[in-house]
């Protein structure tokens, strides 16, 4: 019984690796433009829903802290305000979800990743 709670639990943190890290997203950086449908502050992410001109899309932000510490909380922006992402698609095809690097809401501009954000 002791080794089938630590293989779950070693399942477990090897799956939550994987989902906050990196690994599921494209390498190359993109911009998705659209308005914000919904935002939500509570872990393990933020998270915002924004409908583009192809659909309704899911934007991880950073953790809690790297959120906090980008200047971003659940006041700066509402539904319907315009915004603009820099960040990293999912590698599924079709999947209309990324990582947030950055983030542009009217004239304010929160990195979430700074030191991600790739030069042109």
């Amino acid at each position: 019984m002791k080794h089938l709670a630590w293989i779950a639990a070693a399942l477990l943190s090897v799956t939550a690796f994987a989902h906050h890290g990196w690994s599921w997203a494209e390498e190359e950086q993109t911009e998705l433009k659209g308005t914000i449908e919904s935002i939500s502050m509570s872990p393990p992410h933020p998270v915002l829903k924004v409908k583009a001109a192809d659909g309704i899309w899911q934007v991880d932000l950073g953790n809690p802290n790297q959120t906090e510490r980008s200047g971003f909380t659940g006041e700066s922006a509402k539904p319907g305000d315009p915004i603009v992402v820099l960040g990293n698609r999912s590698l599924e095809k079709g999947k209309k979800h990324m990582k947030a690097v950055r983030i542009t809401v009217g004239e304010r501009q929160f990195d979430m990743y700074p030191e991600r954000i790739q030069k042109n």
